[in-house]
């Protein structure tokens, strides 16, 4: 009967391995992702988390300059899919750097993997702000809000926000909530336009594709908010 069970128990751990949450000294474990053995850590700084490290499936890097915000609510995503189409999964890590009453501010980072050797290698991602600023013409007026993304136009009518002139913008302004995140294989970020320091008139999404050895804008699009 013994024997019994402890072969009943070697299967069962053979079948469910454990995580091994291997400690490095003088950093802390910031998220995980236990279904693909992913592992990332920082230190504690100032009020930030800085000097990151990852643990990909046992191979460790550094990432020393990467920043994010210790709130739990807040903690770094890990997300390991094929979201460039080429059968090999991408390793994608969002951060939260700073958050707040009407602001959201989120890096990226893509990662080629190739398991067989644990390497990993960092891809471009194009700056959301640099696409709209190529992309994408505004207009603001004390009746409206105008935005241009190619051939088409989008117009918001802001007199129901009932926005006094002093505090309204000379122009929309983009950048206070950049919100990345992946959906259906694709990476998207959605950037958020501002009139006012409270008023918000839609948001623009960027579906990235990675063509040119870079992830780059394939859609840009103009969402207004209802």
């Amino acid at each position: 009967m013994k024997n019994y069970f402890g072969l009943l128990i070697a299967v069962l751990l053979m079948s469910h391995p454990i995580i091994a949450r291997a400690e490095i000294k003088e950093y802390e474990i910031v998220s995980s992702n236990d279904e693909e053995n992913i592992i990332l850590y920082a230190k504690k700084m100032n009020g930030l988390f800085r000097d990151f490290k990852v643990n990909f499936k046992g191979a460790i890097f550094s990432r020393p300059f990467w920043i994010g915000v210790t709130n739990p609510s807040y903690a770094p995503q890990i997300i390991y899919k094929d979201i460039n189409k080429d059968q090999k999964k991408e390793l994608v890590i969002i951060l939260t750097k700073g958050y707040g009453t009407g602001v959201l501010w989120e890096d990226v980072y893509v990662f080629e993997t190739m398991t067989n050797d644990l390497n990993v290698n960092e891809m471009i991602v194009d700056n959301p702000l640099a696409i709209i600023h190529k992309n994408v013409k505004t207009h603001l007026s004390a009746e409206k809000a105008e935005v241009i993304v190619g051939d088409k136009k989008y117009t918001v009518d802001i007199i129901p926000l009932e926005i006094k002139q002093e505090n309204l913008f000379d122009d929309i302004g983009f950048g206070s909530i950049i919100d990345y995140e992946v959906r259906d294989n694709q990476l998207f970020v959605s950037v958020v336009g501002q009139i006012s320091p409270a008023s918000f008139v839609g948001n623009i999404v960027i579906v990235y594709e990675y063509r040119e050895k870079m992830y780059q804008a394939e859609l840009i699009e103009f969402h207004t908010f209802k």
